[in-house]
């Protein structure tokens, strides 16, 4: 678990790092803030009693996914690639069946280290923000409501079927993010009966959407669209400005995203670590 001055001191590096290479990183910090006491999961190394280099372990099941920034000053000396081996070597104890490297897609950084490890691209997600002040009339029949115990099976189901989950590590993945402060876990209904669901992170005055999904046998009726348009609703209601990923090659999703007023500003590369 980081403490207050280290999130503090990672929150410094990200945005000198993000500043000097004109990129941004995706470092979940609705993930970071609620880290698990008996997992390490964060990486720090220090240079003169500051934070130099940082590099996280953000786990999803049984794949993990890493993030990692070294300070401009500090790069080519190593240091990334001594937290690459503390971090893979805590990787194979925990026995990860796939673990990825996150790169922003416009980091010359990122672009030299990958150089020197052994991976392959895998695929890339789009961070996309909402950019209208309009939004349809709603359709009644679409309700949403918070999640409750109840629908953990639902849930679970829905990151097997929606996003290829196993369901051990749905199940793993659905435990672990309950933990996390700031959530709006939301369950999606249409005419009562719950066909979906998603969550929304505030973090930094921004609001987040995540795992939006429904349930096959439902898809294709309106009902995300009607969802996803009431979140918009209620959280630019609220004064927040509103993101969302979507992986590049789901675009059917990436099609309702942009005609419900999201547009692309960032890419996020992922590679895929090989032995």
């Amino acid at each position: 678990m980081l403490t207050e001055k280290q999130l503090n001191e990672i929150e410094v590096l990200q945005h000198e790092c993000e500043a000097f290479d004109q990129i941004q990183l995706k470092l979940n910090w609705d993930m970071l803030k609620n880290r698990s006491e008996n997992e390490k999961n964060d990486f720090l190394h220090y240079e003169e009693g500051k934070l130099a280099a940082f590099l996280g372990i953000y786990s999803f099941g049984k794949k993990a996914e890493l993030c990692g920034m070294v300070k401009p000053e500090y790069r080519r000396k190593g240091i990334f690639s001594q937290l690459m081996k503390q971090v893979l070597s805590a990787c194979t104890e925990r026995q990860f069946r796939e673990v990825l490297l996150n790169a922003p897609a416009k980091s010359p950084a990122a672009k030299d280290f990958l150089k020197t490890i052994s991976c392959k691209y895998g695929f890339s997600e789009y961070q996309m923000k909402w950019t209208e002040n309009e939004y349809p009339v709603e359709d009644r029949r679409v309700t949403l409501r918070k999640s409750e115990p109840a629908d953990r099976e639902l849930e679970i189901q829905l990151d097997v079927s929606c996003f290829g989950y196993l369901e051990q590590d749905a199940s793993d993945y659905n435990h672990s993010i309950k933990r996390e402060d700031d959530q709006d876990f939301i369950i999606i209904e249409f005419e009562t009966q719950a066909v979906g669901k998603m969550r929304v992170s505030h973090t930094g005055g921004e609001a987040w959407i995540y795992g939006f999904a429904v349930l096959p046998d439902y898809q294709g009726r309106g009902i995300g669209r009607n969802a996803l348009q009431k979140v918009i609703a209620k959280e630019n209601e609220a004064g927040y400005p509103i993101f969302l990923e979507v992986e590049a090659k789901n675009a059917h999703a990436l099609k309702l995203y942009e005609s419900c007023g999201f547009s692309s500003f960032h890419v996020q590369d992922y590679y895929v670590l090989q032995n």
